[in-house]
Order: C-alpha cells, then structure tokens, then sequence
C-alpha cells in the first residue's frame, strides 16, 4: 500500500551559478583524480547540479606538482575523451591554480601561465604563511595584464587575527577572492566556514568554486546543496558573484 506520508526522493538541485572555475578533475598530475574515468564521473555530478561550464585549475606548486602546460594538456585530453565517452553536454576548459612561489615566477617569465577567459588568474597562498612578496606579486600580475583571483582567502589562518585590516587591503587593491563552497559545507572545518562568511557579509566574494578533488568531497557537496545552510549562502551570493558573467 502507497504511503502518502513516505518522502519522496528528492531530484539533485541546481546550484545557483554555472561554472565551476576552481576544481581538480584533471587526472593524474596533483592531489586530484588519479584516472580519467573517475574525473569524468565528478564531471558528471557537477553536470547534474546544473553546471555547465568547468574550468579544471590543477596545482601548479614547487617541488609537488610543477606542471607545465605540456603536462597540463596531456592530462586534459585524457578527462576531455572520458567526458565524451560518457555523453556529457558541458564546455571544459583548463587553467591552473598557481602558487604564488619562484617556480609560478618563473613559469610567468617564460610566458608558460595559462590563465581562465578574459585574462581571470587563479592564485593562490601557502598554507604556512604568506606569499612575502605578495602585494608587489600581485601588483605585477595586474601591470601584465591579468586579473588575479586569490584562491580560499577563508583558508588562510594566518589572516584570521588581522582580518578587518588584510582583507580588506588585498581586496581594495584589485585582487579578487573566490571562496570554496566546500568551506561554506563545512569540510574544513567551522573557522574557515565562519571566515567565508565573513567575507560573504562584507561583499568582498566574487567568485565561488567547488574546490572539488574526489568522490568524498562530491558526496559532501551534494549533502549541502540540498541543505538550509545551503539555501542561506545561495539566497546572498546569488545575484553577487561573476562566474557566469566573465568566464
């Protein structure tokens, strides 16, 4: 006999922008997907949420991952014939998430720095302590053209005593901040989803990324979409962040 009072199986909802621009799908050449078929499959998750636009941004970092666009393109051919394999109607596009380190400036001096459409660069602190040359870093970013995203501000502790003043200087100065929808989940922890927020009800979030890199971040995502925090975050950044609008 039919219950009317069993719940019914909720459909996936649709997150409240369409490209991702920060992920890690690429196979094989980070902390990441290690095989195409799995990236493909997250490509697909992110489908069913309403995505339509992925930028790949694999860890371009010192001494760990000192991918090159060589490496980079290899790899994203690989995710690229997966995706078609399986069917999935959605653009993809790769970049990188580049650490702010000698080997990012010496990539930038050989030209060898991908950057999103429209000249958008993601890049991002250690999370030991700032990059020392930052300000100056991100000033010369900006003189070659390219406007940069500072990845997760919200998971940079070293920032969290002197919030107010650094953010705020970073901000001002034309550096734009892309927060994690896995911080707004709650995956790292409650102070970097309270630092998220923060910078939520300062208007200083232009962009939001999945920060997606395997299936345990993918079932933590798919638990928030559907949850009222969730709707809450959605409801503020909703009309705020340009990820559709420029990429």
């Amino acid at each position: 006999m039919f219950n009317f009072f069993k719940k019914k199986a909720q459909e996936p909802q649709e997150l409240f922008f369409h490209t991702d621009m920060h992920c890690h799908l690429v196979p094989g050449i980070d902390d990441g997907q290690r095989n195409a078929e799995g990236g493909a499959d997250l490509v697909a998750h992110e489908h069913s949420w309403g995505i339509r636009k992925i930028i790949t941004t694999p860890h371009v970092t010192q001494d760990t991952f000192e991918n090159t666009p060589d490496t980079i393109n290899a790899a994203f051919d690989k995710l690229q014939q997966a995706v078609a394999e399986k069917g999935i109607d959605i653009e993809l596009l790769h970049s990188a998430e580049y650490r702010m380190d000698s080997f990012f400036n010496a990539q930038l001096e050989q030209g060898l720095v991908t950057p999103m459409p429209n000249n958008y660069l993601l890049v991002e602190n250690s999370f030991v302590q700032e990059a020392w040359n930052i300000d100056k870093l991100l000033f010369d970013l900006k003189m070659r053209g390219f406007k940069p995203i500072l990845a997760h501000p919200e998971r940079y502790t070293y920032y969290y005593g002197n919030k107010r003043e650094r953010y705020s200087m970073l901000h001002s100065q034309g550096t734009l901040f892309q927060i994690n929808l896995l911080s707004l989940a709650g995956n790292y922890g409650k102070e970097a989803k309270a630092m998220a927020e923060y910078l939520i009800d300062r208007d200083m979030v232009d962009f939001v990324g999945t920060d997606m890199h395997n299936h345990r971040h993918c079932a933590t995502l798919e638990a928030y979409i559907g949850s009222k925090d969730y709707r809450k975050h959605a409801e503020k950044l909703k009309d705020r962040i340009f990820n559709d609008s420029v990429l």
